[in-house]
Protein backbone atom coordinates (compact mmCIF):
# COMPACT_ATOMS: atom_id res chain seq x y z
CA UNK A 1 0.00 0.00 0.00
CA UNK A 2 1.42 3.41 -0.91
CA UNK A 3 1.88 6.23 1.58
CA UNK A 4 -0.63 8.30 -0.39
CA UNK A 5 -3.15 5.46 -0.22
CA UNK A 6 -2.64 5.06 3.51
CA UNK A 7 -3.21 8.78 4.07
CA UNK A 8 -6.37 8.63 1.97
CA UNK A 9 -7.78 5.78 4.04
CA UNK A 10 -6.86 7.49 7.30
CA UNK A 11 -8.60 10.65 6.11
CA UNK A 12 -11.72 8.64 5.40
CA UNK A 13 -11.70 7.19 8.91
CA UNK A 14 -11.32 10.61 10.49
CA UNK A 15 -14.14 11.96 8.34
CA UNK A 16 -16.38 9.09 9.37
CA UNK A 17 -15.63 9.69 13.07
CA UNK A 18 -16.99 13.23 12.82
CA UNK A 19 -19.78 12.46 10.41
CA UNK A 20 -21.31 9.74 12.56
CA UNK A 21 -20.48 11.01 16.02
CA UNK A 22 -24.17 11.43 16.75
CA UNK A 23 -24.87 7.70 16.25
CA UNK A 24 -24.64 5.38 19.30
CA UNK A 25 -22.47 2.76 17.59
CA UNK A 26 -20.37 5.16 15.49
CA UNK A 27 -17.21 4.92 17.59
CA UNK A 28 -17.39 1.15 17.62
CA UNK A 29 -17.92 0.96 13.87
CA UNK A 30 -15.01 3.25 13.06
CA UNK A 31 -12.73 1.48 15.54
CA UNK A 32 -13.57 -1.87 13.99
CA UNK A 33 -13.01 -0.62 10.49
CA UNK A 34 -9.75 1.09 11.43
CA UNK A 35 -8.39 -2.14 12.82
CA UNK A 36 -9.03 -4.11 9.64
CA UNK A 37 -6.53 -4.57 6.83
CA UNK A 38 -7.83 -3.12 3.59
CA UNK A 39 -8.52 -5.71 0.91
CA UNK A 40 -8.09 -8.52 3.44
CA UNK A 41 -9.41 -10.99 0.88
CA UNK A 42 -6.21 -10.64 -1.12
CA UNK A 43 -3.62 -10.82 1.65
CA UNK A 44 -1.32 -13.81 1.27
CA UNK A 45 -1.93 -14.46 -2.43
CA UNK A 46 -4.86 -15.75 -4.49
CA UNK A 47 -7.66 -17.40 -2.53
CA UNK A 48 -8.75 -20.94 -3.37
CA UNK A 49 -12.43 -19.99 -2.95
CA UNK A 50 -14.48 -16.84 -3.35
CA UNK A 51 -15.75 -15.90 0.10
CA UNK A 52 -19.23 -14.39 0.45
CA UNK A 53 -20.56 -13.19 3.81
CA UNK A 54 -24.05 -13.49 5.24
CA UNK A 55 -25.33 -11.38 8.13
CA UNK A 56 -28.59 -12.30 9.85
CA UNK A 57 -30.07 -12.69 13.34
CA UNK A 58 -29.14 -16.24 14.35
CA UNK A 59 -30.02 -15.69 18.00
CA UNK A 60 -32.68 -13.70 19.80
CA UNK A 61 -36.33 -13.08 18.95
CA UNK A 62 -35.88 -13.13 15.18
CA UNK A 63 -33.53 -16.10 14.80
CA UNK A 64 -36.13 -18.07 12.79
CA UNK A 65 -36.05 -15.41 10.08
CA UNK A 66 -32.25 -15.31 10.25
CA UNK A 67 -31.88 -19.07 9.88
CA UNK A 68 -34.23 -18.94 6.92
CA UNK A 69 -32.08 -16.26 5.28
CA UNK A 70 -28.90 -18.30 5.74
CA UNK A 71 -30.67 -21.38 4.37
CA UNK A 72 -31.72 -19.39 1.30
CA UNK A 73 -28.09 -18.39 0.77
CA UNK A 74 -26.98 -22.04 1.02
CA UNK A 75 -29.44 -23.07 -1.68
CA UNK A 76 -28.02 -20.37 -3.97
CA UNK A 77 -24.41 -21.37 -3.30
CA UNK A 78 -25.17 -25.05 -3.85
CA UNK A 79 -26.72 -24.24 -7.22
CA UNK A 80 -23.83 -22.01 -8.31
CA UNK A 81 -21.13 -24.45 -7.16
CA UNK A 82 -22.88 -27.41 -8.79
CA UNK A 83 -22.69 -25.50 -12.07
CA UNK A 84 -18.95 -25.00 -11.70
CA UNK A 85 -18.77 -21.99 -9.43
CA UNK A 86 -17.62 -18.58 -10.62
CA UNK A 87 -14.33 -17.78 -12.38
CA UNK A 88 -13.34 -21.41 -11.94
CA UNK A 89 -13.65 -21.22 -8.13
CA UNK A 90 -16.26 -22.45 -5.67
CA UNK A 91 -18.13 -19.97 -3.51
CA UNK A 92 -17.53 -20.30 0.23
CA UNK A 93 -20.27 -18.97 2.49
CA UNK A 94 -19.34 -17.40 5.84
CA UNK A 95 -22.20 -16.39 8.14
CA UNK A 96 -22.24 -14.20 11.25
CA UNK A 97 -24.95 -13.55 13.82
CA UNK A 98 -25.93 -9.88 14.21
CA UNK A 99 -28.85 -10.67 16.57
CA UNK A 100 -30.66 -7.59 15.21
CA UNK A 101 -28.49 -5.63 17.64
CA UNK A 102 -26.52 -2.59 16.46
CA UNK A 103 -23.38 -3.22 18.55
CA UNK A 104 -23.25 -6.92 17.78
CA UNK A 105 -23.92 -6.13 14.12
CA UNK A 106 -20.87 -3.87 13.89
CA UNK A 107 -18.69 -6.56 15.46
CA UNK A 108 -20.10 -9.25 13.14
CA UNK A 109 -19.42 -7.05 10.12
CA UNK A 110 -15.84 -6.52 11.28
CA UNK A 111 -15.34 -10.28 11.58
CA UNK A 112 -16.56 -10.85 8.03
CA UNK A 113 -14.31 -8.13 6.65
CA UNK A 114 -11.33 -9.62 8.50
CA UNK A 115 -12.22 -13.09 7.16
CA UNK A 116 -11.67 -11.81 3.62
CA UNK A 117 -15.19 -11.81 2.19
CA UNK A 118 -15.44 -10.02 -1.16
CA UNK A 119 -19.15 -9.18 -0.80
CA UNK A 120 -22.01 -9.63 1.65
CA UNK A 121 -25.60 -10.74 1.07
CA UNK A 122 -28.00 -10.46 3.97
CA UNK A 123 -29.44 -8.03 6.48
CA UNK A 124 -32.77 -8.45 8.31
CA UNK A 125 -33.26 -5.67 10.85
CA UNK A 126 -32.50 -2.25 9.39
CA UNK A 127 -31.18 -1.08 12.77
CA UNK A 128 -28.45 -3.71 12.49
CA UNK A 129 -27.87 -3.26 8.76
CA UNK A 130 -26.93 0.41 9.19
CA UNK A 131 -23.82 -0.11 11.38
CA UNK A 132 -22.90 -3.10 9.22
CA UNK A 133 -23.05 -0.96 6.13
CA UNK A 134 -20.77 1.65 7.72
CA UNK A 135 -18.08 -0.96 8.31
CA UNK A 136 -18.34 -2.23 4.75
CA UNK A 137 -18.36 1.30 3.35
CA UNK A 138 -14.98 2.01 4.92
CA UNK A 139 -13.66 -1.29 3.56
CA UNK A 140 -15.32 -0.74 0.15
CA UNK A 141 -17.03 -4.15 0.26
CA UNK A 142 -20.40 -4.38 -1.54
CA UNK A 143 -23.40 -5.25 0.64
CA UNK A 144 -26.52 -6.61 -1.10
CA UNK A 145 -29.41 -6.36 1.37
CA UNK A 146 -32.18 -8.93 1.15
CA UNK A 147 -34.69 -7.75 3.76
CA UNK A 148 -33.61 -4.40 5.25
CA UNK A 149 -36.02 -1.85 3.81
CA UNK A 150 -35.25 1.38 5.73
CA UNK A 151 -34.81 4.12 3.08
CA UNK A 152 -31.73 5.74 4.66
CA UNK A 153 -29.65 2.63 3.98
CA UNK A 154 -29.34 3.73 0.36
CA UNK A 155 -29.62 7.47 0.92
CA UNK A 156 -26.06 8.08 2.21
CA UNK A 157 -24.59 8.12 -1.28
CA UNK A 158 -22.50 5.03 -0.48
CA UNK A 159 -21.99 3.15 -3.72
CA UNK A 160 -21.49 -0.23 -2.04
CA UNK A 161 -25.13 -0.51 -0.85
CA UNK A 162 -27.70 -2.50 -2.84
CA UNK A 163 -30.93 -4.33 -2.10
CA UNK A 164 -33.10 -6.96 -3.77
CA UNK A 165 -36.24 -5.90 -1.92
CA UNK A 166 -38.43 -2.78 -2.00
CA UNK A 167 -38.09 0.20 0.34
CA UNK A 168 -40.19 0.94 3.39
CA UNK A 169 -41.43 4.29 2.12
CA UNK A 170 -42.85 2.66 -1.01
CA UNK A 171 -44.55 -0.05 1.04
CA UNK A 172 -46.12 2.42 3.45
CA UNK A 173 -47.81 4.21 0.57
CA UNK A 174 -49.08 0.92 -0.86
CA UNK A 175 -50.36 -0.24 2.53
CA UNK A 176 -52.31 3.02 2.85
CA UNK A 177 -53.82 2.53 -0.60
CA UNK A 178 -54.86 -1.01 0.39
CA UNK A 179 -56.55 0.28 3.54
CA UNK A 180 -58.54 2.85 1.62
CA UNK A 181 -59.03 1.21 -1.76
CA UNK A 182 -59.59 -2.45 -0.87
CA UNK A 183 -60.67 -2.32 2.79
CA UNK A 184 -62.60 0.97 2.40
CA UNK A 185 -61.27 2.22 5.73
CA UNK A 186 -62.27 5.71 6.84
CA UNK A 187 -60.55 5.54 10.24
CA UNK A 188 -57.16 3.90 10.77
CA UNK A 189 -54.90 3.15 13.73
CA UNK A 190 -51.15 2.80 13.07
CA UNK A 191 -48.83 1.16 15.57
CA UNK A 192 -45.05 0.64 15.45
CA UNK A 193 -42.54 -1.13 17.70
CA UNK A 194 -40.03 1.72 18.03
CA UNK A 195 -37.42 0.15 15.75
CA UNK A 196 -35.83 2.06 12.88
CA UNK A 197 -37.63 -0.01 10.28
CA UNK A 198 -41.02 -0.02 12.01
CA UNK A 199 -41.06 3.72 12.75
CA UNK A 200 -40.12 4.57 9.18
CA UNK A 201 -42.85 2.38 7.73
CA UNK A 202 -45.46 3.73 10.14
CA UNK A 203 -44.53 7.32 9.32
CA UNK A 204 -44.82 6.78 5.56
CA UNK A 205 -48.17 5.02 6.02
CA UNK A 206 -49.57 7.81 8.22
CA UNK A 207 -48.55 10.50 5.73
CA UNK A 208 -50.13 8.57 2.86
CA UNK A 209 -53.34 7.84 4.81
CA UNK A 210 -53.84 11.50 5.69
CA UNK A 211 -53.14 12.52 2.11
CA UNK A 212 -55.77 10.01 0.95
CA UNK A 213 -58.36 11.44 3.34
CA UNK A 214 -58.31 8.62 5.90
CA UNK A 215 -58.60 9.77 9.53
CA UNK A 216 -55.62 8.47 11.55
CA UNK A 217 -57.13 8.07 15.02
CA UNK A 218 -54.08 6.45 16.64
CA UNK A 219 -50.34 6.72 15.91
CA UNK A 220 -48.04 5.43 18.62
CA UNK A 221 -45.51 2.75 19.55
CA UNK A 222 -45.33 -0.31 21.77
CA UNK A 223 -42.24 -1.71 23.48
CA UNK A 224 -41.31 -5.03 21.85
CA UNK A 225 -40.72 -8.14 23.92
CA UNK A 226 -43.79 -7.80 26.18
CA UNK A 227 -46.09 -10.75 26.92
CA UNK A 228 -49.23 -8.63 26.80
CA UNK A 229 -50.43 -5.46 25.06
CA UNK A 230 -54.04 -5.71 26.19
CA UNK A 231 -54.22 -2.21 27.70
CA UNK A 232 -52.91 -0.68 24.47
CA UNK A 233 -55.31 -2.76 22.37
CA UNK A 234 -58.26 -1.58 24.48
CA UNK A 235 -57.13 2.04 24.15
CA UNK A 236 -56.94 1.66 20.37
CA UNK A 237 -60.32 -0.08 20.18
CA UNK A 238 -61.99 2.79 22.03
CA UNK A 239 -61.08 5.05 19.07
CA UNK A 240 -63.15 2.86 16.74
CA UNK A 241 -60.71 2.44 13.84
CA UNK A 242 -61.80 0.36 10.85
CA UNK A 243 -58.31 -1.08 10.61
CA UNK A 244 -55.26 -1.46 12.86
CA UNK A 245 -51.95 -1.45 10.95
CA UNK A 246 -48.99 -2.78 12.93
CA UNK A 247 -45.59 -2.19 11.32
CA UNK A 248 -43.49 -4.38 13.63
CA UNK A 249 -42.38 -8.01 13.52
CA UNK A 250 -44.21 -11.32 13.80
CA UNK A 251 -43.51 -11.96 17.51
CA UNK A 252 -45.39 -8.87 18.66
CA UNK A 253 -48.00 -9.23 15.87
CA UNK A 254 -48.99 -12.64 17.28
CA UNK A 255 -49.40 -11.21 20.79
CA UNK A 256 -51.45 -8.28 19.49
CA UNK A 257 -53.72 -10.65 17.56
CA UNK A 258 -54.41 -12.65 20.74
CA UNK A 259 -55.09 -9.44 22.66
CA UNK A 260 -57.49 -8.22 19.96
CA UNK A 261 -59.45 -11.45 20.29
CA UNK A 262 -59.38 -11.32 24.09
CA UNK A 263 -60.60 -7.72 24.10
CA UNK A 264 -63.37 -8.63 21.63
CA UNK A 265 -62.31 -5.66 19.59
CA UNK A 266 -64.67 -4.31 16.98
CA UNK A 267 -61.77 -3.43 14.68
CA UNK A 268 -62.63 -4.79 11.25
CA UNK A 269 -59.15 -5.58 9.99
CA UNK A 270 -55.77 -6.28 11.57
CA UNK A 271 -52.90 -5.61 9.18
CA UNK A 272 -49.20 -6.15 9.54
CA UNK A 273 -45.88 -5.94 7.78
CA UNK A 274 -42.66 -7.76 8.53
CA UNK A 275 -44.97 -10.47 9.84
CA UNK A 276 -45.38 -12.69 6.76
CA UNK A 277 -43.40 -15.49 8.35
CA UNK A 278 -44.53 -19.00 9.32
CA UNK A 279 -43.57 -18.08 12.90
CA UNK A 280 -46.54 -15.69 12.96
CA UNK A 281 -48.92 -18.63 12.52
CA UNK A 282 -46.96 -20.87 14.90
CA UNK A 283 -47.02 -18.23 17.63
CA UNK A 284 -50.46 -16.76 16.95
CA UNK A 285 -52.51 -19.84 16.14
CA UNK A 286 -56.21 -19.20 15.58
CA UNK A 287 -55.84 -15.58 16.72
CA UNK A 288 -54.06 -14.61 13.48
CA UNK A 289 -56.70 -16.16 11.21
CA UNK A 290 -57.87 -13.46 8.80
CA UNK A 291 -54.87 -11.19 9.47
CA UNK A 292 -53.73 -9.32 6.36
CA UNK A 293 -50.02 -8.78 5.78
CA UNK A 294 -48.50 -6.48 3.18
CA UNK A 295 -45.26 -7.92 1.93
CA UNK A 296 -42.90 -8.37 -0.93
CA UNK A 297 -44.17 -11.43 -2.87
CA UNK A 298 -43.69 -14.66 -0.93
CA UNK A 299 -41.67 -17.45 -2.58
CA UNK A 300 -44.65 -19.78 -3.02
CA UNK A 301 -46.61 -17.09 -4.85
CA UNK A 302 -43.92 -16.17 -7.38
CA UNK A 303 -44.94 -17.46 -10.79
CA UNK A 304 -41.72 -18.22 -12.65
CA UNK A 305 -39.48 -21.23 -13.22
CA UNK A 306 -36.59 -19.98 -11.06
CA UNK A 307 -38.90 -19.42 -8.08
CA UNK A 308 -40.45 -22.88 -8.45
CA UNK A 309 -36.99 -24.45 -8.62
CA UNK A 310 -35.96 -22.55 -5.49
CA UNK A 311 -39.05 -23.65 -3.52
CA UNK A 312 -38.53 -27.26 -4.63
CA UNK A 313 -34.84 -27.20 -3.63
CA UNK A 314 -35.62 -25.56 -0.29
CA UNK A 315 -38.32 -28.11 0.56
CA UNK A 316 -35.99 -30.96 -0.34
CA UNK A 317 -33.11 -29.57 1.72
CA UNK A 318 -34.99 -28.49 4.85
CA UNK A 319 -38.39 -30.22 4.80
CA UNK A 320 -40.31 -26.97 5.23
CA UNK A 321 -41.59 -24.11 3.10
CA UNK A 322 -39.18 -21.20 2.66
CA UNK A 323 -39.81 -18.08 4.70
CA UNK A 324 -40.51 -14.68 3.18
CA UNK A 325 -36.95 -13.38 2.81
CA UNK A 326 -35.15 -16.60 1.89
CA UNK A 327 -35.82 -16.06 -1.80
CA UNK A 328 -34.58 -12.44 -1.66
CA UNK A 329 -31.39 -13.73 -0.04
CA UNK A 330 -31.19 -16.41 -2.74
CA UNK A 331 -31.32 -13.65 -5.35
CA UNK A 332 -28.87 -11.46 -3.40
CA UNK A 333 -26.29 -14.26 -3.60
CA UNK A 334 -27.21 -14.96 -7.23
CA UNK A 335 -26.89 -11.37 -8.42
CA UNK A 336 -23.57 -11.02 -6.59
CA UNK A 337 -22.22 -14.11 -8.34
CA UNK A 338 -23.45 -12.72 -11.65
CA UNK A 339 -21.60 -9.47 -10.96
CA UNK A 340 -18.38 -11.39 -10.24
CA UNK A 341 -18.84 -13.24 -13.52
CA UNK A 342 -19.38 -10.02 -15.50
CA UNK A 343 -16.49 -8.25 -13.75
CA UNK A 344 -14.20 -11.24 -14.40
CA UNK A 345 -12.83 -10.37 -10.99
CA UNK A 346 -13.53 -11.10 -7.33
CA UNK A 347 -12.08 -7.81 -6.10
CA UNK A 348 -14.74 -5.96 -4.05
CA UNK A 349 -14.44 -2.70 -6.02
CA UNK A 350 -14.89 -4.58 -9.31
CA UNK A 351 -17.95 -6.41 -7.98
CA UNK A 352 -19.44 -3.09 -6.83
CA UNK A 353 -18.95 -1.56 -10.28
CA UNK A 354 -20.45 -4.61 -11.98
CA UNK A 355 -23.54 -4.51 -9.74
CA UNK A 356 -24.14 -0.88 -10.72
CA UNK A 357 -23.62 -1.69 -14.41
CA UNK A 358 -25.92 -4.73 -14.37
CA UNK A 359 -28.84 -4.21 -16.76
CA UNK A 360 -30.90 -7.23 -15.78
CA UNK A 361 -30.51 -10.35 -13.68
CA UNK A 362 -33.15 -13.06 -14.05
CA UNK A 363 -33.84 -13.77 -10.40
CA UNK A 364 -36.36 -16.00 -8.68
CA UNK A 365 -38.13 -12.80 -7.55
CA UNK A 366 -38.17 -11.43 -11.12
CA UNK A 367 -35.87 -9.17 -13.08
CA UNK A 368 -33.32 -7.38 -10.92
CA UNK A 369 -31.50 -4.14 -11.70
CA UNK A 370 -30.40 -1.31 -9.42
CA UNK A 371 -30.84 2.43 -9.67
CA UNK A 372 -28.08 4.92 -8.89
CA UNK A 373 -28.69 4.63 -5.15
CA UNK A 374 -28.57 0.84 -5.23
CA UNK A 375 -32.31 0.34 -4.77
CA UNK A 376 -34.10 -2.30 -6.79
CA UNK A 377 -35.89 -0.97 -9.84
CA UNK A 378 -39.63 -1.82 -10.00
CA UNK A 379 -39.81 -3.71 -6.70
CA UNK A 380 -43.05 -5.71 -6.34
CA UNK A 381 -45.49 -5.96 -3.42
CA UNK A 382 -48.56 -7.98 -2.53
CA UNK A 383 -50.92 -8.65 0.38
CA UNK A 384 -51.51 -12.06 1.91
CA UNK A 385 -53.95 -13.31 4.53
CA UNK A 386 -53.90 -16.19 7.00
CA UNK A 387 -56.51 -18.80 6.10
CA UNK A 388 -56.76 -22.28 7.63
CA UNK A 389 -53.33 -21.95 9.18
CA UNK A 390 -51.42 -20.88 6.08
CA UNK A 391 -50.81 -17.80 3.98
CA UNK A 392 -52.94 -17.23 0.91
CA UNK A 393 -52.92 -14.34 -1.59
CA UNK A 394 -55.27 -11.55 -0.59
CA UNK A 395 -54.65 -8.81 -3.14
CA UNK A 396 -52.11 -7.85 -5.79
CA UNK A 397 -51.12 -4.61 -7.41
CA UNK A 398 -52.00 -4.23 -11.07
CA UNK A 399 -49.99 -2.27 -13.63
CA UNK A 400 -51.85 0.90 -12.67
CA UNK A 401 -50.92 0.55 -9.00
CA UNK A 402 -54.42 -0.51 -7.96
CA UNK A 403 -55.14 -3.39 -5.59
CA UNK A 404 -57.18 -6.23 -7.10
CA UNK A 405 -58.58 -9.37 -5.43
Amino acid sequence: MTIERSRSIAARWISLRFRFARYPVASLVVALAAGLPEAAAFAGGPAETIKLGVLAPLSGSYKDAGIDIVDGAKIAVDRINAAGGVLGKKIELISQDDACDADQAAQAAGKLAAAGVVAIAGGYCSSAALPELRVFHVQRIPYVLDASTFPQLTEHGWHNAFRTIGRTDAQGVLAASLMKGALHAKRAAVMNDGSTYSQGLAQSAVVALKRDGVDVVYDDAISPGQKDYLATVKAVSERNPDVLYFTGYYTEAAVLAKNLREAKSGIGYFMGNGAADRSLIEKGGEAVEGMIVTTSPLPQFLDNARARQFVKAYLKAYGREPGPYSVYEYDAVGVTAEAIKHAKSSRPEDIEAALHALKKYDGATGDIAFDQKGDRVNAAFMAVTVHDGKFEPYARLDRNGQWGR
